[in-house]
């Protein structure tokens, strides 16, 4: 339940960050937008203090040269009236005569006209001669729909990826679940087989009846450990004070009895330097071991096959490396080999390693890392824990 609540903050606290931010991209562009037109605004009021200058003379030829010369470099819409309002000169303005009183109204919409204003300074008092009008210059009006059509793209966008990572994810899970039955079944394959193997034993060879029930026993104290491997994986797992020595002795001792090319062309060896304490899960790094051992064996193609596990001390960690001579791995997928799905056996899907990865980084807070490889020599995984005192 924690896990769903916190996925929900999480999506409430994306949605709140977009809201902000789509809140602030259309401030912003408003903000640039009421900047042109005040500068709009004062450009219109020089002009309609040279108009009030050369409104009142006998000739409008001056009037003329003001808006065909001076307002000739607008950028905007502008309107020349009278005091009533009637339309007497225009820019940027491509309509007749007659249909300047709709762009009038809409201009007022946006910006409030200046007045042009004469004063006469023997009667001290201003006349109102007329009104200039004028609305937003393309670029204006672009801003104004600037941060809507950025919206709608990243809405876009969002939608877009987000049906692709929902598609991605539901064909990983798909992965996943198939991969979770396989790597169940590899896990149950090797103490069923003993199982299998060992009655079959006991029917050619009933005087070794008590020493098989002994094997027989351990294998079904390893099936229990696997059902328990999963269900720790999924909760919070206990953690003890445990050797390691006998964790791995464990492990490789299980092992040698059960898997057919040990012995028979490939050497499992053990150099442990130190015995050494770390605060672990028992069953789950015993999972860690088993498949790190069982993938060096697997690598191995040649005759002299040989898996060695060494363990010692640096500082205040255990240092574990398990190393093979089998067939290596890419430099390019030293890291990959960890990621759900990724696989350089045939048969193989890809999860045991990633598993691994997070026994030992989200359950152990340790490391895990390829220390080195090469194609065709080998390789040597190194794992880093925590010593416990």
């Amino acid at each position: 339940m924690k896990r769903y609540a916190n996925s929900a903050k999480i999506k409430i606290g994306i949605l709140f960050f977009g809201l902000v931010l789509i809140a602030g991209t259309i401030f912003y562009s408003n903000s640039i937008v009421s900047q042109l037109r005040e500068d709009n605004r004062q450009i219109v009021t020089v002009y309609s203090r040279i108009i009030a200058n050369t409104i009142n003379e006998e000739n409008d030829a001056n009037l003329g040269f003001v808006f065909d010369e001076i307002i000739k470099k607008v950028q905007f819409p502008i309107i020349y009236t009278d005091k009533l309002n009637n339309p007497l000169y225009s820019r940027n303005i491509d309509a007749d005569q007659d249909k300047l009183g709709y762009h009038i109204k809409n201009m007022r919409k946006n910006n409030d006209p200046i007045s042009i204003e004469f004063f006469d300074p023997e009667t001290n008092a201003s006349t109102v001669l007329g009104y200039l009008y004028f609305g937003d210059s393309v670029i204006v009006r672009r801003l104004e729909w600037l941060p809507y059509l950025e919206i709608i793209i990243v809405l876009m966008f969002v939608l877009v990826g987000f049906l692709g990572f929902n598609s991605i994810r539901e064909n990983e899970k798909r992965q996943i679940w198939v991969g979770m039955a396989r790597e169940t079944a590899h896990q149950l394959g090797t103490p069923i087989s003993a199982l299998i193997g060992w009655i079959d034993r006991m029917d050619t060879h009933p005087k070794e009846s008590e020493k098989i029930a002994k094997e027989m026993r351990s294998d079904m104290t390893r099936l229990e450990q696997i059902s328990d491997r999963f269900g720790q994986m999924a909760s919070h797992s206990p953690l003890e004070r445990l050797s390691l020595s006998n964790l791995i002795n464990e492990q490789v001792e299980y092992l040698k009895k059960r898997i057919p090319t040990l012995g028979n062309g490939t050497a499992l060896k053990i150099n442990i330097y130190d015995d050494l304490y770390i605060l672990g899960n028992s069953v789950l790094l015993g999972w860690v071991f088993e498949n790190l051992i069982r993938n060096g064996i697997d690598s191995i193609k040649n005759k002299n096959g040989k898996v060695e596990v060494s363990v010692k001390a640096v500082s205040d960690y255990a240092y574990i490396f398990i190393k093979d001579n089998g067939k290596g791995i890419n430099r390019k997928d030293w890291k990959n080999i960890f990621k759900p799905g990724f696989t350089s056996k045939k048969r193989g899907w890809g999860l045991g390693l990633s598993l691994v990865l997070r026994i030992i980084e989200e359950i152990h807070r340790g490391a895990i890392i390829v220390k080195t490889s090469s194609l065709n020599e080998g390789t040597t995984f190194l794992i880093k824990l925590k010593q416990q005192r």
